[in-house]
């Protein structure tokens, strides 16, 4: 299959670079066309390539992710979708990303899957855009896919539950035990994640008959579509 989304990479972190690198090609359908280190080689890529995805660094030297993103909104006829890679998690931060266009926003570190999540919604929406006049529901249905996720459950905390993933993503079939113990909380607590997990189709749940008394439950991450 030839590519369908051409995509950029701009981080400063060479290693880091070719992580994300690695992560997009082995994406069935993307192509990696240009590795940025600077905020002016980014935007030099985006105008010259107009790519249908940026994988953008907040943190960039000399010139802030956010720049670069204001420069391409303002010079570039194409339009690519962002999605925000980095360690800011301040309210302030996400806000003004959302306002400047961004997409998504993923917090480093984070795994192939939570990418690949992003990157699948920006897939369907490509290969599903309607033609010529939008009726009102088309509109409401790709201004809604752009909103946030709906808030955790009471008592459930993004940074914890991005561990309890990324240790499913690590070490599949764990029981809540094994990932309470391997990110230092409760098996109780484990368990509550992992359930929101299995709950919102992001792992799936098997029991296990093996061990004696009752069957336990182990997790995995769930199958990509």
């Amino acid at each position: 299959m030839s590519p369908s989304i051409r995509v950029v990479v701009v981080d400063d972190e060479p290693a880091v670079a070719r992580l994300h690198t690695r992560f997009m090609s082995s994406y069935e359908g993307c192509e990696v066309v240009a590795i940025a280190g600077t905020g002016a080689e980014a935007i030099a890529a985006i105008q010259e390539l107009e790519p249908d995805l940026v994988l953008l660094d907040l943190y960039l030297p000399g010139m802030s992710g956010l720049d670069v993103l204001r420069a391409v909104r303002a010079g570039s006829q194409r339009q690519p979708e962002i999605i925000a890679l980095t360690a800011a998690r301040d309210f302030d931060s996400v806000r003004v990303a959302r306002l400047a266009g961004v997409r998504h926003y993923l917090v480093k570190p984070f795994s192939a899957r939570d990418l690949y999540a992003r990157v699948d919604a920006i897939a369907r929406e490509l290969a599903a855009r309607p033609a010529g006049t939008l009726r009102q529901e088309d509109i409401d249905s790709f201004i809604g896919g752009a909103t946030a996720a709906p808030p955790l459950p009471k008592g459930l905390s993004v940074e914890t539950l991005d561990a309890v993933r990324r240790a499913i993503d690590e070490s599949p079939w764990s029981t809540a035990t094994e990932v309470g113990d391997r990110i230092g909380i409760s098996r109780v607590t484990s368990r509550r994640y992992l359930e929101h997990l299995a709950h919102t189709g992001a792992v799936v749940r098997r029991l296990d008959y093996a061990t004696a008394g009752r069957p336990s439950a182990q997790y995995a991450p769930a199958p990509r579509p």
